[in-house]
């Protein structure tokens, strides 16, 4: 597991937690309001204390029982006014944090969804959900409480303060004597907690991490009796946390003792000069109890700083921890990332007759005509169709070079009835995808490692199905990743007829260019809402799962509006492919991208995939993963990624026929050619 815990120290609590101001200032105004609130409902308990030396002095000195009456009077609505005006301020605070946050989780999912795949690679999930839980649970009980507190107390503090002053000056130095003792302690223990909450608040993401993989890996746990393995682990974990939860609580315990003792002392010296001075006739009774019961009022505000400022730096590693998050870079457009071609329809460079890119996944396709030949029909190494033969009624085209067979003409009746030969052109050499130069090195590769991918050139042409065969970790999958820029090239580029896929936004790229991955991953959603994230209409939902061969999906209990379950696991590892395979092509994409797509199916339902899936790849431009010669037949040419590189490219008779790597790969000899450098991923 990365690790994602702070390797230096964090900053000071009050430069961390003035970063939640652009949060909390849209609700300022109740904030500000709650706390004026509760400053008011704390100096009223100063009050108490002034009633109390009135009765003393006054009634009580005088033997007046209606006095004594009228004075319980007024501390009973001392009391009752000060509670409510604290039920005030945690009303005028409730709704308002609890919309903080919300706003806080929603940014960071949303955040969270645009780092990039690698930031994903590092992090544990685990760590992530902690921090949009646990650390803003803890912030929102921080604004709610402690906040206001720490400023409450503070003005309590003071103004008890400036009241025993006035009262008895002497015995208010005595009082004042613990201050500087108190300052020096909440100092270093301001240091020291802030380490221990740090660590606790990361064992928390890391338990979160373990609890998360158990529950998603359970089949795995029992199929191979691990279960006593990871209650191990759990346990292991769940020590560690447990003794920096009590080294917490033990700094705790120890400020809040010597926060409790040093006032208690001052307060117990005061009392025994008090006492003295009103045995002198130099202080009134009224006058001392009033002392000592404002001296006793101020022992909460004080002695609370030691928990407050335990919530404080706890709240305060919360907010690093989930601006750790929020600060990581998002996926970055190029300055003047297109959203369309100027033209509105042409990639910059392109002819007038060229075929455009068409817009998104999901919006109406073009009517494209049904086109005479399909990829199974064309005798190995014929070149796929001109793209423009269903826009201009042209047939298939040959490539320069090779000799033009029977099918480069087509006879046509024209308007009149009579034939009309015509001969297809072959299409610009800029559609397609093309590969230039491309490299690759992950961000976290050690210095000086040899890229998983060097210098692939790579030309797969408009309407063409091209198979990328190699070993294990040769990078094929890390290569099909590069196309809808999950991953950024780290030299060379990738266009898509003809248009640099960098200068395309992400938005637009992924809605041209659709992705099947090898591992099939569903959501805890319909069936129909899996299928249809890869865009279209429901209309294009039954022919995605007919193509996919997803008929089981009519016989679950609620057809496509079945729930799947976490991760589609309520299905079988082939109904999940094949609904990951319907996702892929229900958006009709123009650029399709297929990693194995039929690695988890039996023989007949993949020769029934294999029947459909080459009518859909008539009219796309597609990349297809292979490992097997069925999947191969699928395309029109093969390229051969070895060493990370493309060490050749042709149909699947010529490279069987005149490359041995290719020849073993597809025969399952025994001697490998490993990848060289970094492996892919």
């Amino acid at each position: 597991m990365p690790d994602t815990h702070a390797a230096t120290k964090d900053p000071s609590a009050t430069r961390s937690l003035l970063r939640l101001w652009p949060y909390v200032r849209p609700v300022r105004t109740r904030l500000f309001s709650a706390a004026f609130v509760a400053i008011v409902a704390s100096c009223l308990g100063l009050v108490i204390p002034l009633v109390l030396k009135w009765i003393v002095d006054g009634p009580v000195a005088d033997h007046d029982p209606g006095g004594v009456w009228l004075g319980a009077l007024y501390l009973l609505l001392l009391g009752v006014a000060e509670a409510a005006l604290f039920g005030f301020r945690r009303w005028l605070v409730a709704r308002p944090l609890a919309s903080v946050e919300a706003d806080m989780r929603a940014d960071l999912y949303r955040h969270v969804q645009r780092l990039p795949v690698s930031f994903h690679d590092r992090w544990a999930s685990g760590q992530l959900l902690s921090r949009g839980t646990t650390d803003l649970m803890l912030l929102r009980m921080f604004l709610a409480f402690p906040l206001t507190f720490l400023v409450v107390n503070g003005v309590t503090i003071l103004a008890g303060f400036a009241i025993l002053l006035s009262q008895q000056w002497s015995l208010g130095l005595v009082l004042l004597v613990p201050v500087i003792p108190l300052v020096v302690l909440c100092s270093v223990f301001e240091t020291r907690y802030s380490l221990v909450a740090r660590r606790a608040q990361d064992q928390v993401g890391d338990l979160t991490t373990v609890v998360e993989e158990s529950v998603l890996g359970i089949r795995i746990i029992k199929g191979f009796g691990q279960h006593r393995s990871q209650a191990l682990a759990f346990r292991e974990l769940s020590r560690r946390l447990r003794g920096t939860e009590l080294a917490k609580a033990r700094l705790l315990a120890g400020l809040w003792g010597l926060i409790t003792t040093i006032p208690e002392l001052a307060i117990g010296a005061a009392l025994v000069l008090g006492t003295v001075q009103v045995a002198d006739g130099e202080l009134s009774a009224g006058t001392l109890v009033a002392f000592l019961s404002t001296a006793l009022a101020l022992r909460w505000p004080v002695e609370s700083i030691g928990f407050l400022l335990a919530m404080s730096q706890e709240s305060a590693t919360a907010t690093v921890r989930f601006f750790e998050a929020m600060d990581a870079e998002e996926e970055a457009e190029a300055p003047g990332a297109s959203t369309t071609h100027p033209s509105g329809d042409l990639p910059p460079g392109a002819p007038q007759e060229a075929a455009p890119l068409e817009p998104a996944r999901g919006s109406a396709p073009s009517p494209v005509p049904e086109r005479p030949a399909s990829s199974a029909d064309r005798a190995p190494g014929a070149p796929p169709p001109d793209p423009r033969s269903s826009i201009a009624g042209e047939a298939d085209f040959a490539l320069p070079g090779t000799e033009r067979s029977t099918q480069d003409e087509l006879t046509l009746t024209d308007t009149d009835g009579g034939p009309d030969r015509r001969t297809a052109q072959p299409p610009p050499d800029h559609l397609g995808i093309r590969f230039e130069e491309v490299m690759f090195r992950y961000p976290d590769a050690a210095p000086g490692t040899s890229p998983v991918l060097s210098r692939i050139d790579l030309h797969i042409r408009a309407g063409e199905t091209m198979a990328l065969v190699g070993g294990t970790g040769s990078g094929k999958t890390t290569l099909t990743a590069l196309v809808p820029r999950l991953h950024e090239v780290s030299g060379g580029r990738i266009t898509l007829d003809g248009e640099d896929i960098a200068l395309m936004s992400r938005e637009r790229l992924r809605g041209l260019v659709s992705v099947a991955f090898e591992e099939p991953t569903l959501f805890s959603a319909s069936v129909g809402d899996n299928v249809l994230m890869g865009g279209g209409s429901p209309d294009d939902l039954e022919r995605a799962l007919d193509i996919a061969q997803a008929q089981f999906v009519r016989r679950l209990p609620q057809g496509v509006d079945t729930q799947v379950g976490e991760q589609g696991l309520s299905l079988s590892g082939g109904q999940r492919q094949r609904l990951a395979l319907a996702r892929a092509v229900v958006g009709r994409p123009r650029f399709l991208i297929l990693d194995d797509p039929l690695s988890a199916l039996d023989v007949h339902t993949e020769a029934l995939v294999e029947a459909a899936l080459r009518r859909v790849l008539q009219d796309t431009t597609a990349l297809v993963v292979a490992h097997r010669p069925s999947t191969v037949m699928l395309a029109d040419r093969v390229a051969l990624l070895s060493g990370g590189r493309i060490t050749a490219v042709g149909t699947h008779q010529e490279l069987l026929r005149g490359n041995a790597e290719y020849a073993w790969l597809m025969s399952g000899a025994e001697e490998g050619h490993d990848g060289k450098g970094e492996e892919g991923r």
